[in-house]
């Protein structure tokens, strides 16, 4: 599907999830984003799909719509289908699976594919589909141990991340939202946010060959419409005034962390930071 095309099914792809009731423009946003990636990943009408991290499938939705009804998309994630807010995974699944889309896509919450007992044929996907959720993973062992968990079942691989590397001032907010808290995780403390093992688009370049991939395209990609620079500000000055948070570290990173967060208050403004830049990177 062209990228015109499938940037134009937006606005009913983003009316068609549970999150627009609570958020409409800004499920709008986040819809409009997942377009451009998988526009100009060329995932084809008929494709299978394999997603990671598919969370309350904002990407899942926009690949069920590129493959068409002749495609499928297994959409995977190892959270249990209760987590999330103000709406849960399983709630924003089961909108979409009660939807046009339904039939196309194959939900499995609680799953991670490091465990043995999920397998899949060679070559059963077209594409995999990593985007927006690397951050998640404990590690970057962990990322490559998947990566290459996967590569036999798919001959292709879509993945998408924030970039480390700011390309103005007014990112730098978000830009440092993002280490304090992979600062803090990386010390010890451990949350449930969206930001767990922040890595570079060059860390994940190194990465690949070690996975058995070889990367074959990468290109930057626009957020200006996104707002997760507000929400990772605001994730991270609550993991500064969280006492339970804050015990888990030593009192050096503890005093270190407190330094940042007092930065980071001052160059923050009360809503509308500028979100970094993502990156698309394809591998085969």
């Amino acid at each position: 599907m062209k990228h015109f095309d499938l940037r134009s099914k937006a606005p009913s792809l983003a009316s068609g999830m549970a999150a627009a009731d609570h958020g409409p423009d800004i499920q709008l946003a986040q819809t409009r984003h997942r377009t451009m990636l998988v526009a100009n990943w060329d995932i084809t009408p008929g494709s299978t799909v394999l997603e990671l991290g598919c969370g309350q499938g904002d990407m899942t939705a926009v690949l069920a719509e590129a493959v068409g009804p002749q495609g499928r998309v297994v959409a995977v994630d190892v959270a249990a289908p209760t987590y999330g807010s103000p709406v849960t995974l399983g709630e924003s699944a089961a909108r979409l699976a009660a939807g046009p889309l339904g039939p196309r896509i194959d939900f499995r919450f609680g799953t991670d594919v490091l465990t043995p007992s999920v397998d899949f044929p060679e070559s059963t996907f077209d594409h995999v589909v990593l985007a927006h959720c690397s951050w998640y993973f404990a590690s970057l062992a962990q990322l490559r141990d998947t990566l290459a968990r996967v590569r036999p079942w798919a001959r292709r691989l879509c993945f998408a991340e924030w970039d480390l590397t700011p390309l103005s001032g007014d990112q730098l907010a978000h830009l440092l939202a993002v280490l304090i808290q992979g600062q803090s995780e990386a010390a010890g403390s451990h949350g449930q946010g969206n930001v767990r093992t922040p890595f570079s688009r060059e860390a994940l370049l190194r990465l690949l060959p070690e996975a058995g991939w070889t990367a074959d395209g990468s290109r930057s990609v626009d957020t200006e419409e996104l707002q997760d620079g507000d929400w990772e500000i605001a994730a991270c000055l609550d993991l500064a005034g969280s006492e339970e948070r804050l015990a888990a570290l030593s009192e050096p990173v503890r005093r270190l962390v407190l330094s940042q967060a007092d930065v980071l208050r001052a160059i923050a403004k009360p809503r509308g930071n500028r979100a970094l830049a993502a990156y698309s990177v394809t591998a085969s």
